[in-house]
């Protein structure tokens, strides 16, 4: 329990530049993303594109702001959406917006086009951010899952090539923490699949390199942070997602989602109270 406890403190601290991020920066927009303020987000994110016009991270940056705000509008970042797999087989009750969509998909292709006319750290960093955005959709949203590993797979190469050149990347990890584990949580057979298309799924590398992004990330902190409480959670270990959730509550007030899971964790072991009938949400 140590091991993430700490993870909660110093990731606390390791995301002081969101937190206290001055206006007009991509730190700003990233907090507003965090505490459910999208509007505000997408502006930040534009007035951050007009001053720095050859920066692809910020429509990267907006697109993420896109995906957050489907998944809040969906209820998908509910923490026992990952908790309880019979949830990757039901149906979400609101479709996916198709406005929404074409706004992310041209941020996706934005970012890319000015990755590729700007090469570099920073470049690279975005283009991996947009293939682990896109992957995300299409698995989450849109339940393309045979496409949805194609595009994680791609996200783990590019972050692995940036990370051989500068390891203390720290945000490009959760791409590889991201994938191990959340192929690692997938039954055997699937798993003996997954490898032999190239998928990686060591579940303990997993929660390494999300302890990584979460202890020194910058953008990316909060969200490793959120995954490890997944992961917490689905291992029945009420107090380390307990104060990790703490963290997040404290950090992003606007969020409910993190005060809501605290409260589902009056259940025994952790689980959260009445876990087949949280269809309807709030």
């Amino acid at each position: 329990m140590g091991v993430l406890l700490g993870v909660a403190a110093a990731g606390a601290r390791g995301a002081d530049a969101i937190s206290q991020a001055p206006p007009e920066t991509l730190e700003a927009g990233y907090r507003q993303m965090y505490n459910l303020q999208f509007a505000e987000a997408h502006q930040t994110f534009q007035d951050w594109q007009r001053s720095h016009s050859d920066d692809p991270l910020a429509a990267a940056s907006d697109a993420a702001q896109y995906l957050f705000a489907e998944f809040d509008r969906m209820h998908i970042l509910q923490s026992e959406f990952f908790t309880h797999d019979q949830h990757f087989l039901t149906d979400h009750k609101l479709a996916p917006d198709p406005l929404v969509k074409q706004h992310f998909q041209a941020a996706l292709t934005a970012s890319r086009g000015m990755a590729t006319r700007q090469p570099g750290t920073r470049a690279e960093f975005a283009a991996l951010l947009c293939d682990g955005l896109e992957s995300d959709y299409t698995a989450l949203i849109e339940k393309r899952y045979a496409a949805a590993f194609l595009q994680m797979k791609s996200g783990r190469s590019r972050a692995e090539k940036l990370l051989a050149a500068n390891p203390s990347y720290y945000d490009a990890w959760i791409a590889v923490g991201v994938e191990n584990y959340m192929l690692s949580v997938k039954p055997a057979p699937v798993r003996w699949l997954l490898r032999l298309s190239g998928g990686e799924t060591d579940r303990a590398l997993g929660i390494e390199k999300l302890r990584l992004t979460a202890e020194k990330g910058h953008f990316l902190a909060p969200f490793a942070r959120l995954l490890l409480a997944v992961a917490a959670l689905r291992d029945h270990h009420a107090d380390q997602a307990r104060a990790l959730l703490t963290g997040l509550c404290h950090e992003f007030p606007r969020n409910p989602l993190y005060a809501l899971e605290l409260a589902r964790l009056s259940g025994p072991l952790g689980h959260p109270q009445n876990a087949s009938a949280q269809g309807s949400r709030p």
